[in-house]
């Protein structure tokens, strides 16, 4: 979609597919997906309604459950926060905090009241859980804080080799101007997942609402609507996944330079897992979400059936009776600085 957000396929089929946008230009960081709230699959429980809005900047979503029965039940909620990988000496993450745990500054609400979340932390590296050995090391779980690599960089020698031995960490070598420098980088995964026990009361509804920063993927140009880029292998699965439309593509070719094949509009990339609402019992009775895209002067490309524009940066559908089938990705283009 342009600015228009011109409807391109149904948000039900969205591709779930990687951050195909992160290999467009250079300078560019992966985006992290994120969602919902997550139980097991329960059939007491309904979620009436859920309001999603998201921006570059925040995500935030209000939810309406029902308890369905003629008693009290208390359930785990859960909020998985997005992985962190840590492969290799260059990766690039966005990551909007240095926080090693609530790296996303989430916080929740339940009937008006902030809930206190416990929180678990596991590493793996090659599905192996290495969560015990890394904190018997008092080593921070957070792979991409440099609190992490300070503290691998205090360890003995012996005990580094063995990291390294072990694919939990590399050698980073680099020549800082003063001769050359060898620090180490540690290379695993970390899952951190929010929890707590809410009670839904019987015959009545709660309200739930959670708020969070989202992990937004970007690059200092962009190659959509570049003819090298058309010609790539991904090309088909990118513009599937973000939905994006020829008018959109003709609106960034205008933006490139004459002799070149690239624009200098940045990228923002946003990732949002929706399929977890399918886990509450029957279909999610009035779904409705907003994009807002932050500046009118921006292009957003998302996937949507009934999108309506209803003010200069914001674009809502409405579905009912929905049940969430894929994710949400979408796509801004800016002006830097904008």
């Amino acid at each position: 979609m342009t600015g228009s957000a011109k409807a391109a396929a149904l948000l039900v089929g969205v591709l779930a597919l990687g951050p195909a946008g992160a290999a467009l230009a250079n300078d560019s960081t992966a985006e992290l997906a994120a969602g919902g709230l997550v139980l097991t699959k329960n059939t007491a429980i309904q979620m009436q309604s859920e309001k999603l809005y998201i921006s570059d900047k925040e995500v935030k979503v209000h939810y309406v459950f029902a308890n369905t029965t003629n008693a009290d039940v208390t359930v785990t909620v859960a909020f998985p926060m997005p992985d962190i990988t840590i492969e290799g000496i260059d990766d690039n993450i966005s990551i909007p905090s240095q926080d090693p745990v609530n790296f996303l500054a989430f916080s929740t609400v339940a009937d008006g009241k902030p809930v206190v979340a416990q929180v678990e932390q596991k590493v793996l590296k090659n599905g192996v859980d290495e969560t015990a050995f890394l904190r018997s090391l008092h080593i921070p779980l957070a792979p991409q804080i440099a609190a992490t690599d300070t503290a691998l960089d205090a360890l003995p020698q012996a005990t580094k080799d063995k990291l390294v031995s072990m694919n939990l960490a590399m050698i980073d070598e680099y020549d800082d101007g003063h001769g050359m420098q060898k620090h180490m980088q540690a290379t695993w995964t970390l899952k951190t997942t929010y929890y707590w026990q809410q009670t839904f009361p019987a015959g009545r509804t709660i309200t739930v609402d959670h708020h969070y920063t989202p992990a937004t993927g970007s690059s200092a140009g962009t190659a959509w609507g570049s003819a090298d880029f058309a010609k790539d292998a991904g090309y088909a699965a990118a513009r599937a996944k973000y939905c994006v439309d020829d008018d959109f593509i003709a609106s960034v070719k205008r933006t490139i330079p004459a002799g070149q094949d690239f624009s200098s509009d940045q990228e923002e990339r946003i990732d949002y897992i929706l399929s977890s609402g399918a886990n509450w019992a029957a279909p999610i009775g009035q779904f409705q979400m907003i994009i807002d895209k932050g500046d009118p002067a921006r292009l957003v490309s998302f996937c949507g059936t009934g999108v309506r524009k209803i003010s200069p940066t914001q674009f809502e559908v409405d579905y009912s009776n929905f049940t969430p089938k894929g994710e949400v990705s979408v796509l801004i283009l800016m002006k830097p600085g904008t």
